[in-house]
């Protein structure tokens, strides 16, 4: 039987808990110490890239982010103010 191709992993097609879940994992099998080297590096690149994918769904979340700010009567609003 001929082994399957894993297609390449696609960050952004993850929910954010999913990648997130899936990072976690993989820095978990790391810290073992038990993969070979070849095996850490193929982590490691894949971990880099859920953790951008990760990133840039923050960054998305964030930028709808709405923050309440005090108007000038002193009652909150919202504004469409980036959160610092």
């Amino acid at each position: 039987m001929a082994e399957k191709k894993q297609k390449p992993l696609n960050p952004l097609d993850l929910p954010f808990e999913d990648g997130l879940k899936k990072l976690e994992a993989i820095v978990e099998e790391m810290e073992r110490d038990e993969l070979p080297l070849e095996d850490l590096l193929k982590h490691y690149e894949e971990g880099i890239q859920l953790s951008k994918g990760c990133q840039k769904k923050l960054q998305s979340a964030e930028l709808k982010i709405k923050k309440l700010q005090p108007n000038a009567n002193g009652e909150d609003e919202l504004t469409d103010e980036k959160i610092s």
